[in-house]
């Protein structure tokens, strides 16, 4: 395992008491990396507020600027883009390094695939080794180029065509991702792009679009598929907005109230599109106490404030249509899986073992070293709970993956002993400040 950039930071995380208070978690990663995008694509002025400050966001900020775009960061903590309209992107002249971003670099490869320009694209070390083959097969369709290692992988070079092509493209495999980087793709290309997916993933990309006023339709292709469209070489109209508070960060927070017995928590301002809420759908079946509080809409995306109660938990099978609404929560839920009653069954999840990690192999790893009876295969789990924590006192890899990092300190927050991660420094890529966070509730984690 390569070392985070600063050396590794062990961390150790005890059992706590009850956790109480009112936290607001950091802004929606998916949503503030789009956010960014769209804003560059714009003509005028956008203001966003809320913005995601990790890592993984700041590079594509740094990315767009390099593209030629304006993105900057006001001193109360607003950011503001100015942007060169759709096809308006110039030839950067130093390599794009996303860091630890795969959400950066697969939406990119969509808006660079069609500017008639060549850009060169890198990563850290987790992120070089995760496939891009998916991305790039239907982008060169499309008329783009790509130039990438064995295996598809970064570094590589985008070559942008000067006379893209729409396509209709159906996706083999449900992501966001692609269906994203697609439409990115169409926006600069003559007529209709479509993104057929045969089962429905997160849709911030189509909202957003619409609050930029691009028109995109959405339909019912026949066989329960979802047909995405947008009509090239529109313009795209400065909006402001605020980014909702990320469920994939408070599904931490929530999971942690809810095995720590006497936790109560309000959670405001939390995004809950139905295309990601399939964790706390899940929950709620196990027996979880989660209210939603005063729901509205903000800039096309629904919120709402949660409030949580510590809640026994009983095993439950996750019906595997489910999986693209709670993917990345997955991580989590075996957490809480962990700790209820009964086995918990997780089915058609092997887009986990493409993610910063194997998070599918890295999870079943790190539960049986802390005393969890775990089956596991090619794209399912099984996790067996005891109706109570397990006894911890492991030492866990996390692969420099930073949900494998917070989901374990979580547990050591109930186990009978400490859990250790080799390394939290990864963290900060998408919930800065976890740490700090997660003790002012109660938590007991330290530098280890």
């Amino acid at each position: 395992m390569a070392a985070s950039p600063a050396g590794p930071r062990p961390l150790l995380s005890r059992r706590s008491g009850a956790l109480s208070g009112t936290v607001t978690v950091p802004g929606d990663k998916s949503i503030s990396h789009r956010a960014l995008m769209f804003g560059a694509l714009s003509l005028g002025e956008t203001r966003i507020e809320g913005l995601l400050e990790g890592d993984d966001v700041l590079r594509t900020a740094a990315a767009l600027r390099a593209l030629g775009a304006e993105a900057e960061r006001l001193p109360d903590g607003t950011w503001v883009t100015r942007g060169r309209g759709v096809g308006g992107l110039a030839e950067p002249a130093q390599v794009l390094d996303m860091g630890n971003s795969g959400t950066a670099a697969r939406l990119l490869m969509g808006l660079l695939a069609t500017h008639p320009f060549t850009s060169v694209m890198t990563g850290d070390a987790s992120l070089t080794k995760r496939p891009m083959a998916r991305v790039t097969k239907p982008l060169e369709t499309m008329g783009a180029r790509f130039v990438l290692r064995s295996g598809g992988r970064l570094p590589g070079a985008v070559i942008g065509t000067d006379r893209p092509v729409p396509i209709a493209y159906r996706l083999p495999v449900a992501s966001a991702q692609v269906k994203s980087a697609i439409l990115l793709a169409g926006l600069n290309a003559p007529g209709r792009t479509t993104v057929i997916e045969p089962e429905p993933t997160r849709d911030h990309t189509e909202r957003m679009l619409r609050h930029f006023g691009i028109e995109v339709t959405v339909e019912e292709a026949g066989d329960g598929a979802l047909a995405a469209t947008v009509t090239g070489q529109g313009e795209l109209t400065a909006r402001d907005l605020r980014v909702p508070a990320d469920p994939s960060s408070a599904a931490f927070p929530v999971v942690a109230a809810l095995i720590r017995p006497g936790s109560a928590l309000s959670l405001p301002g939390v995004g809950t599109n139905p295309r990601r809420t399939g964790l706390f759908e899940t929950l709620r079946e196990m027996g979880a106490d989660i209210a939603y509080a005063n729901p509205r809409e903000e800039g096309g995306e629904p919120v709402a404030d949660l409030l949580v109660r510590a809640s026994g938990l009983r095993g439950v099978e996750v019906p595997p249509e489910r999986a693209p609404s709670m993917i990345d929560e997955y991580p989590v839920l075996c957490i809480a899986a962990a700790c209820a009653e009964g086995p918990t069954v997780m089915r058609g999840i092997g887009e986990l073992r493409v993610k910063e990690s194997d998070r599918l192999a890295m999870m079943a790893d790190g539960l049986a070293a802390c005393g969890v009876t775990v089956e596991a295969g090619e794209d399912w789990m099984v996790v067996h709970g005891r109706g109570r924590p397990p006894a911890g006192g492991a030492t866990v890899a996390t692969a420099m993956d930073h949900r494998i990092a917070m989901s374990f300190l979580v547990l050591g927050m109930a186990t009978e002993q400490p859990v250790r991660v080799d390394d939290g420094a990864f963290i900060d890529t998408s919930f800065p400040g976890f740490v700090a966070l997660m003790n002012g509730l109660g938590a007991d984690i330290a530098a280890a």
